[in-house]
């Protein structure tokens, strides 16, 4: 059995939601289906233990009369994006089972929400700087013998930032890492005047945290809020770690997160402001 992915727990989570809403038990809705579905096959998918096939989904959309035209949209988009074959996948060798989940994430959301105490974050990387973390944060051989690659997926990743529709990003990063000494020469210099030139996109907005910030909710750590329209109960927040990550899933947890991101945005420098600010540690970089 496979390990269930990020999307299909997401969809399996939904799919619950709703059959509670109309009151059905399990062997109800098997009984509905009139034998398309079993009560085992309905359990494996609400809990993530099987991929859910496109027309099953449909049928459970219409036994729980979804109206909702986008929500019945980004369900499907869930179903039938597991089995895409995605630019990220021709990395299989290189990208762990989690990575390829966030950059699949990614390529669907709509909005992101990060904080950032130590790094640039990655949407918003040159492939110098993003070198110089890679290398300084691989904690073994086989990471290091990758990082050519992983750069190339780093940079390949924020194509979302210029599609047709492009992601809503709004990152707020504490400002000691706009002040990392980096090892290459003119790699800072060349980050932060990224930083700058992207800051005038319109779906890009940039917060600097000041050093001098008093305590705040950020100090327990760097996350991402991923967001899927306005169907927030579907929204799902990463945390990276040294050599791993996680995703909060519960709609709870997720609005703690959310809830945790605006008030790092008061205790931010304006947008504005925080413009002024990259120029200026730029200048003495």
């Amino acid at each position: 059995m496979s390990t269930p992915t990020v999307r299909r727990r997401r969809l399996g989570v939904k799919l619950r939601a709703l059959r509670d809403a109309v009151g059905l038990t399990l062997d109800e809705v098997a009984e509905k289906s009139n034998g398309a579905l079993t009560t085992a096959k309905l359990s494996r998918l609400e809990t993530a233990r099987t991929a859910a096939k496109a027309p099953d989904v449909e049928q459970l959309l219409d036994l729980y009369a979804v109206e909702d035209a986008e929500l019945r949209t980004a369900l499907l988009a869930l179903t039938r994006d597991g089995g895409r074959r995605g630019w990220w996948h021709s990395y299989r060798g290189v990208l762990s089972p989690v990575y390829e989940d966030l950059i699949s994430l990614e390529a669907e959301a709509t909005s992101i929400r990060t904080w950032q105490m130590g790094v640039i974050p990655g949407l918003l990387q040159t492939g110098e700087y993003a070198r110089e973390i890679i290398t300084a944060t691989a904690m073994s051989a086989a990471v290091e013998a990758k990082v050519d690659a992983l750069v190339e997926v780093r940079l390949a990743r924020q194509v979302v930032l210029t599609r047709e529709q492009p992601l809503d990003l709004w990152a707020i990063v504490a400002e000691g890492a706009l002040r990392t000494r980096c090892v290459g020469d003119g790699v800072m210099r060349d980050q932060l005047a990224r930083l700058h030139s992207l800051s005038k996109r319109p779906n890009i907005n940039i917060q600097i945290l000041p050093t001098d910030a008093p305590p705040h909710v950020g100090q327990m750590g760097s996350y991402s809020v991923l967001g899927f329209e306005e169907h927030t109960d579907l929204d799902v927040v990463h945390v990276e770690s040294l050599t791993s990550a996680l995703y909060v899933e519960a709609r709870e947890q997720v609005g703690a997160y959310r809830d945790a991101f605006e008030r790092l945005r008061a205790a931010a420098l304006s947008v504005e402001a925080s413009v002024e600010r990259i120029a200026e540690i730029r200048e003495s970089a």
